[in-house]
């Protein structure tokens, strides 16, 4: 069983509001008593994309120090600037090509991967991440089921405002899909509210935003609840493939 922690939206702007929610979040998780195998950050963890909002993330979530005590992957959203990113979060060469990553687990595979569009809100899981998640799937042999993590959603949440930056061809992704049994599920962020779906046969989670919460049209035209306490989600992956969510928030 695969037990992984998930938050999206950090949107640290060097703000004492950002970074206290942030904290609050960061601290619960820091202090559970049970084991977790790794933590989740699917994008817009900066604001504006500068260095120094990238090294407060570094510092919060432990990635500089080790203070973790498990794993921290991450991935870009369309807030986040790769060559900072790479340079000030992840202590890496600079570079404009997306930022992909995997993290092998016993019980299963984690492919954070790049949706992000340079210049643009709009997402999109470009040629070269396409091949690389191939790639990263042949050489797992089949013998792992896997999560895709991506900032973008593939599907409509309906809310005007994040269905206006959605993936860009889904169609590509769902084609992926059916050629890899394997993947169990898609994990993203990016909508700022806690949504459960399917896409392409397939489970589709939508973590939380730790910054501010989305409020569906029914709920009122104020679009961002900023009074809303941050949330987190958990997902586990259980030896039968099958992918189940859990949702927090932290007063």
């Amino acid at each position: 069983m695969l037990v992984l922690a998930h938050i999206s939206d950090l949107h640290l702007d060097g703000s004492a509001r950002a970074t206290e929610r942030a904290e609050r979040v960061r601290d619960r998780l820091w202090e559970l008593p049970g084991h977790v195998d790794a933590l989740l950050v699917t994008g817009d963890i900066a604001d504006h994309g500068t260095e120094p909002e990238y090294e407060e993330a570094a510092r919060i979530l432990g990635l500089r120090t080790g203070d973790a005590p498990f794993p921290v992957l991450t991935c870009p959203g369309n807030h986040d600037i790769r060559t900072p990113y790479r340079k000030a979060l992840l202590d890496r060469p600079g570079g404009e090509g997306p930022v992909n990553s995997v993290q092998v687990f016993d019980d299963g595979a984690v492919l954070m991967c790049d949706s992000s569009v340079p210049g643009s809100d709009d997402g999109e899981l470009d040629e070269e991440t396409h091949d690389w998640i191939e790639t990263t799937l042949d050489e797992l042999d089949g013998g792992l089921p896997a999560l895709l993590a991506f900032h973008h959603p593939p599907v409509a949440l309906h809310h005007p405002l994040p269905d206006s930056y959605a993936l860009r061809h889904p169609g590509r992704l769902a084609d992926l899909l059916a050629r890899r049994p394997e993947i169990a599920g898609l994990i993203t962020g990016h909508a700022h509210t806690p949504a459960a779906t399917s896409f392409a046969g397939r489970p589709l989670v939508v973590g939380p935003g730790v910054t501010w919460t989305l409020r569906l049209p029914w709920e009122g035209e104020r679009i961002a609840d900023r009074e809303a306490p941050p949330g987190f989600a958990f997902h586990v992956l259980d030896d039968a493939g099958r992918l189940t969510s859990h949702f927090r928030v932290v007063p």
